[in-house]
C-alpha cells in the first residue's frame, strides 16, 4: 500500500524540524549570540553573563549568574539568579522535565497538588519529609506559605498570580501558551528550562532520546497498513474538550501514518468544541483516547457510556477501541519517548508485537461483574 498524503506531509515536517534543531544546536553548547525558538518560548544567550528567555506569556526574563551584578535596565522581578536552587512548580509537566534535567530532588520546594495525588517518588518523599510544601490548590494559593518556602523561581500556567509574585519580589516563568504545544515544542521544552539550572547537556540528551524514538516510529509505521481514524478528548457535563490538530498529539498521530479526526481544530490544549462535531467524528473513529482514568470510574466502555450517555453510539464504543490513560501518565513527561512509542504501538500494534502498555489501558466492553464474574 502506498503511504497516504498525510503520512508524507508528516515525514517532511519531521525532517524540516530536525534540520531546524540541528541549525540551532550544532555548536555543541551555548555561546554568545545563540538564539533558540521553541514554539512560543525563546532563549537568547546574550553573553556568558546573561541569557534572555521569553516565557509563555511573552515576558522576558533575564538569567544571570548568582554572583553577577544585576543589570540596571531590568526590573528586579524579571531577574533570575542561576543556577536556581529553590523552585515552586504548578504543572505536572514542569515537574517531570525538572526530573529529566536531574534537578527535581534538590530544587523543588512547593507544589499545588496534595501528596496523595503524586506518583513521582521524589515529590512524595520530599513532601513526607517536609521539604516540599503543598501550597493549596492552584486557584487558591497560600501566598504566605509560598513566601516561607523562599522560592527563587515559580513555574506556573496561571497569569493571574504574576502581580502578586511581583509584589513579593519572586520571579516567575509562565510555562503554558495560548496555543497548544506542537510536537517539536513538546520535545524541546526541556531546552527552555535547562538554562535556569545550567543543565543544557542533560536537555540535549533528553531531546536526542525523544528524537530517536520519533525516527523509529516514523520508520516502523510508514505505509504499514490502513491508517486508523483517531480521536482524543471527552464529553463532560457542560462542555466537550478535545486535543486540537496543532497539538503534539495530533501531529504524532499523523507522523505515525494515522488520521487524526480533529486535525482541522486549532487552538489550546483541551479546546472546547461543539458536541455535534465530536459525535460526527465519532461515527468514523476506530480508536478513541479519553482523558478520564480509572480514578474517575472509567473501567470499561460500558462505564464510560454510563457516565457520558452521548458516547454510547460512537463507533469506538460499539466496535472500535477505547484507551484511557493510567493515573501516573500525566506526571510522566520525563518519559516522553516511551509515551510517544506507546501511542504508536496502540495505533499500529502490527509493528509492535508483544508490546506491554505502561501509560494507557485498553478498556474492555464491560466490567467483569457485569458478566457475572467475580472481581
Amino acid at each position: 500500500m502506498q503511504p497516504s498524503m498525510k503520512s508524507i506531509i508528516a515525514v517532511v515536517t519531521l525532517l524540516l524540524m530536525l534540520l531546524l534543531v540541528c541549525a540551532c544546536t550544532d555548536s555543541g553548547g551555548k555561546k554568545q549570540g545563540d538564539f533558540i525558538q521553541i514554539g512560543e518560548f525563546a532563549i537568547n544567550h546574550v553573553s556568558d553573563q546573561r541569557t534572555d528567555v521569553r516565557d509563555g506569556a511573552g515576558r522576558t526574563l533575564v538569567l544571570i549568574p548568582r554572583d553577577a551584578p544585576a543589570p540596571k535596565d531590568v526590573a528586579p522581578h524579571h531577574i533570575v539568579r542561576t543556577p536556581v536552587k529553590r523552585v515552586v512548580a504548578y504543572g505536572y509537566f514542569d515537574v517531570a522535565i525538572m526530573r529529566a534535567l536531574g534537578v527535581l530532588e534538590d530544587t523543588l520546594v512547593g507544589v499545588t497538588t496534595p501528596a496523595d495525588r503524586w506518583y513521582i517518588d521524589e515529590v512524595k518523599e520530599g513532601m513526607a519529609a517536609g521539604k516540599i510544601a503543598f501550597l493549596g490548590d492552584s486557584s487558591s494559593i497560600d501566598f504566605e506559605r509560598l513566601k516561607q518556602q523562599q522560592p527563587e523561581l515559580v513555574l506556573t500556567w496561571d497569569h493571574a498570580v504574576i502581580p502578586m509574585l511581583e509584589e513579593l519580589g519572586i520571579p516567575c516563568a509562565v510555562t503554558s501558551t495560548p496555543v497548544a504545544m506542537c510536537l517539536n515544542a513538546r520535545m524541546r521544552f526541556v531546552q527552555f528550562l535547562a538554562p535556569f539550572f545550567h543543565r543544557e547537556k542533560e536537555a540535549e540528551a533528553f531531546f536526542d532520546r525523544v528524537n530517536l524514538a520519533l525516527i523509529d516510529i516514523r520508520d516502523r509505521t510508514a505505509g504499514c497498513g490502513e491508517p486508523p481514524n483517531v480521536m482524543w478528548g471527552d464529553i463532560y457535563e457542560k462542555r466537550v474538550l478535545v486535543e486540537p490538530g496543532n497539538a503534539w498529539v495530533g501531529e504524532l498521530v499523523g507522523l505515525a501514518d494515522s488520521d487524526y479526526l480533529f486535525d482541522d481544530v486549532y487552538g489550546t490544549s483541551c479546546i472546547e468544541i461543539a458536541v455535534e462535531r465530536f459525535l460526527y467524528s465519532g461515527e468514523d473513529a476506530d480508536i478513541f483516547f479519553t482523558y478520564r482514568t480509572s480514578k474517575d470510574g472509567i473501567t470499561s466502555k460500558a462505564a464510560l457510556a454510563r457516565m457520558n450517555p452521548l458516547l454510547a453510539d460512537i463507533r469506538p464504543i460499539k466496535e472500535g477501541k477505547v484507551y484511557a490513560p493510567l493515573p501516573h501518565y500525566v506526571q510522566s513527561g520525563d518519559h516522553l519517548d516511551e509515551i510517544l512509542t506507546e501511542i504508536a504501538a496502540i495505533l499500529h500494534p502490527e509493528v509492535y508485537p508483544d508490546y506491554t502498555y505502561r501509560y494507557f489501558t485498553e478498556l474492555p466492553d464491560t466490567d467483569p461483574e457485569e458478566n457475572g464474574e467475580q472481581s
